[in-house]
């Protein structure tokens, strides 16, 4: 085995119904990890397609008046059109109505046969028709249901060909025992050597009460049983029958990754089958969990089900993709909340990820016109920050080898944050005015090569935003044909940064809730009531809070506007950048009194024109009575020498 392969697949979906959030998930994660690998010089087969076979299909194309073929010819558009919506870069797209698998299907049903693996019997038990599968007693729901969808059960007797799983159950434990990722997270490898410990019968792997399938070569009343073909594809795409090279060379290191509600056919009928074949297992199976949304279950008479080319078309593909791999640890099961996906792009995207951009490459081109310095004089902040960047790769790597998508993320983030907070110790701004020249261009250097790594970091998970971040950090290709392993800091030097659009514009949450009308009730406003009357907005989440973005700032000019009793225009710097801001402040301070004072300043609000005067944010302050009548008003002031641009939270 060449360990510098590897081969990952999702289930194949199932095309009775069209994609949900359930699909979107499993095929962003392994979409991710494909990028991850390839960016770690891994030679890399990403597969993902559609199971079109069973009595669902059938049932479902006589209802329509189509041929089943007709129907699953339409339906996997559906599967296809996602991927491309969410930017999936898969390698192979299987279908198990194609010839070449229908040919390794009835090869290897075959051979089982020939070396009597499979035989031919009758079969009886309860049957879930909509699960297409035999639910033993013992695992039946209350009122005789099936316990994965609820439904009845019905008794059925047949004729059955049987494969004999339980003669190669003790060869798999001896397997999972040698290897303990073969099932992953942990809580799912002790289900499952709990399961094959307990009683594995013989599996049925034909049916005759459906036409809708493979036929059993020499046999085709019979037509093979629709789990038994569709797990064979992992097989037929990797070349088995046709390119048994290929085969030879990803097999070894095939990872698949499905729900948690599928992992006993994944991690227990699928080895078997392999251990019969004279095939290794997967080298991994990992179960994820499932989603609610806003803490119900998703149901189509509810409503609520999560439709992914919405949620692309409202936020973006890269933000939807940042969520769900960030929300939750991979292996437990999430909820979606469409307000937790607003306050992430807020917070982690836009204030963040993007707020970094924007300040980097506006300092580079006010200070340095643009071009990236050589790091000159540096110091123990600079070494600090680029022993954590030193650090991040290998968090994130360890990350990844355990299907931890979150951690790995933090990882990346603690970085991000990190050069954010760096801004301001080092104030930039300030060095330019007063310091060596040298010092400053180690500052934005340093600077600078966080956000290329960052750019590299986040490439898998937001190929989008990757593309735009290295395009205006200057440097020519894509992030993602780029290796880790040959990052080296301090390599940018003489780029020319290329100032672009807002990576993430912040969303307007009044906005976002007026267009989901009703959600809040109207506040009420007080005009003086005491304080054990007094009303307040309606109560807001964490999310809405770190929207609002409020900074240190200094006025550093103020005018007065002949059109306005209240307003006065101020010019305030905030380390970084100066800004105009119009604030109604005007009968309470004399410009002298104003002019040099550090004050907080909403950055984010969007502008407004105020006396034909561009505003650009608003001054904090108090309003107070002093004498029972007569208002006062006070400025929300920092305390001692804070940085100017510093953020306030």
């Amino acid at each position: 085995m060449d360990g510098r392969n590897f081969y990952i697949t999702t289930p194949i979906y199932y095309v009775n119904d069209i994609p949900h959030i359930g699909h979107a998930y499993t095929t962003i994660a392994c979409d991710v990890m494909s990028r991850y690998k390839r960016m770690k010089g891994y030679d890399v087969h990403f597969l993902t397609g559609t199971d079109e076979h069973g009595q669902k299909i059938q049932t479902a194309a006589e209802a329509k008046g189509m041929t089943p073929q007709e129907l699953v010819d339409k339906i996997h558009v559906n599967f296809k059109e996602l991927w491309k919506v969410l930017d999936i870069g898969n390698d192979d797209f299987i279908r198990t109505t194609e010839p070449r698998h229908v040919r390794v299907v009835q090869a290897m049903f075959k051979k089982l046969m020939d070396q009597g693996d499979i035989y031919k019997g009758t079969y009886e038990g309860q049957y879930c028709v909509p699960c297409e599968t035999y639910v033993p007693e013992s695992s039946a729901g209350e009122g005789n249901t099936c316990p994965d969808c609820g439904r009845p059960l019905t008794l059925m007797q047949e004729e059955s060909y049987f494969f004999r799983a339980s003669k190669y159950v003790p060869q798999l434990i001896a397997h999972y025992e040698k290897h303990l990722n073969g099932v992953m997270p942990r809580v799912r490898y002790n289900e499952i050597m709990s399961f094959l410990r307990g009683e594995v019968r013989d599996q049925s792997v034909s049916r005759t009460t459906l036409k809708w399938g493979i036929p059993i070569p020499g046999d085709e009343k019979h037509v093979i049983y629709v789990w038994f073909d569709a797990l064979i594809n992992y097989a037929t795409a990797s070349g088995y029958l046709d390119d048994p090279a290929m085969f030879r060379k990803y097999w070894p290191s095939v990872r698949h990754v499905v729900g948690k509600d599928i992992i006993r056919f994944h991690c227990v009928v699928w080895p078997l089958m392999l251990l019969a074949l004279g095939l290794e297992p997967p080298v991994s199976v990992v179960a994820h969990g499932w989603w609610t949304v806003d803490g119900e279950k998703m149901s189509k008479s509810k409503g609520n089900v999560v439709d992914p080319f919405k949620m692309v078309e409202l936020y973006g593909a890269d933000a939807f993709r940042y969520f769900l791999l960030r929300e939750v640890p991979f292996g437990h099961d999430g909820d979606f909340s469409e307000a937790a996906l607003v306050g992430r792009i807020n917070s982690d995207l836009a204030n963040d990820l993007g707020n970094l951009l924007n300040r980097t490459l506006q300092m580079i081109v006010s200070y340095r016109d643009g071009v990236v310095p050589a790091a000159g004089l540096d110091d123990p902040l600079d070494r600090e920050l680029r022993a954590l960047a030193e650090t991040t790769l290998g968090r994130v790597d360890e990350a990844m080898e355990r299907f931890a998508f979150d951690d790995a993320l933090k990882a990346i983030w603690a970085l991000i944050g990190r050069a954010n907070k760096y801004i301001d110790e080092t104030m930039p701004w300030k060095l330019a005015k007063e310091g060596p020249s040298e010092r400053l261009d180690s500052v934005l250097s340093s600077l600078y090569e966080a956000l290329r790594l960052s750019a590299l970091l986040v490439a898998p998970y937001m190929p989008g935003t990757s593309r735009r971040i290295w395009d205006q950090l200057g440097l020519e290709g894509t992030p993602l044909e780029r290796v880790y392993d040959d990052f080296a800091w301090g390599e940018g030097s003489g780029a020319v940064v290329r100032k672009a659009e807002v990576l993430f514009p912040r969303i307007d949450l009044e906005a976002w809730k007026k267009v989901r009308a009703g959600e809040l009730p109207k506040a009420g406003k007080a005009e003086a009531a005491s304080p054990g009357e007094m009303e307040h907005e309606p109560e807001i989440g964490i999310e809405a809070f770190r929207a609002v973005e409020m900074r240190v700032a200094q006025i550093v000019k103020v005018e007065e506007i002949p059109k306005s009793r209240k307003l006065y225009k101020l010019e305030v710097d905030l380390g970084y950048e100066k800004r105009t801001v119009c604030s109604g402040i005007k009968a309470f301070f004399k410009p002298e009194e104003l002019e040099g004072r550090r004050v907080v300043l909403v950055t984010n609000l969007k502008p407004a024109k105020l006396c034909g005067i561009e505003s650009n944010g608003m001054i904090l302050a108090a309003s107070v009575k002093v004498d029972g009548n007569s208002e006062a008003l006070t400025l929300v002031v920092p305390a001692g020498e804070i940085p100017l641009g510093s953020r306030v939270s």
